[in-house]
């Protein structure tokens, strides 16, 4: 997979990228990542990649030609190209296992006031991570990076994001590790009786428990 991000601050990737797994799945070349400065494809002489919102307004709006350009420039035939807006799709888990499949994805990160309208008819998908607003794209682009790379066969063993929280609409169920007590809180005995059988349905009981806790609207989804 191969996925190229434009950003007007680059610099903020690069502990991201030469960390943990994704720096492993880079290393392993599972996965390519460029970060491009979209200011570079700007035209202006000053490399100036925003103006004033016609109208009047306050903020300041990016313009179209170096994202036009840089998008035109660096996409193909199998290129996703991915704007990152609070007014996008809420981002889900779903989504996440989707884009794991694709060849090449084009991640355009916003800043300052919003993107000039016109940008959006670059955009195969508009994705939002949440009801909420960030200074820029960066943040976002980061964590779809991260929940798409884990999901590439032999990024991580595949059991391990299987049973995920959020894959058939549950939360993942409580985990354990030793001592098997800890200040009067002990692991649960069917947890240590060998019987893979009843701890599965164990487990299965316990996610279902807390979804139905902590997020019921996700069993009302499913």
């Amino acid at each position: 997979m191969k996925i190229d991000v434009l950003s007007l601050f680059p610099d903020m990737y690069n502990g991201f990228l030469n960390e943990s797994i994704i720096k492993r799945a880079i290393d392993k070349e599972k996965v390519e990542i460029k970060i491009h400065n979209f200011r570079d494809y700007s035209k202006d002489p000053h490399k100036k990649v925003d103006d004033y919102q016609i109208g009047g307004g306050s903020g300041m709006v990016l313009m179209p030609q170096p994202i036009f350009d840089a998008v035109e420039y660096l996409k193909d035939e199998d290129t996703t190209v991915i704007l990152l807006t609070p007014q996008g799709v809420p981002y889900k888990q779903n989504i996440a296992y989707d884009l794991s499949n694709k060849k090449h994805i084009i991640l355009i990160c916003g800043h300052y006031e919003g993107f000039d309208e016109r940008i959006r008819t670059l955009a195969d998908l508009e994705i939002s991570i949440g009801d909420y607003v960030l200074t820029g794209g960066e943040i976002p682009s980061m964590v779809i990076i991260d929940s798409i790379v884990r999901l590439i066969d032999g990024v991580i063993d595949k059991e391990s994001h299987i049973n995920d929280s959020f894959n058939n609409n549950i939360l993942d169920y409580p985990v354990y590790t030793k001592p098997n007590s800890f200040r009067g809180m002990d692991v649960p005995d069917i947890l240590l009786s060998g019987d893979h059988k009843k701890i599965n349905e164990w487990r299965y009981n316990e996610a279902l428990k807390k979804t139905k806790e902590r997020r019921p609207d996700l069993i009302e989804k499913s």
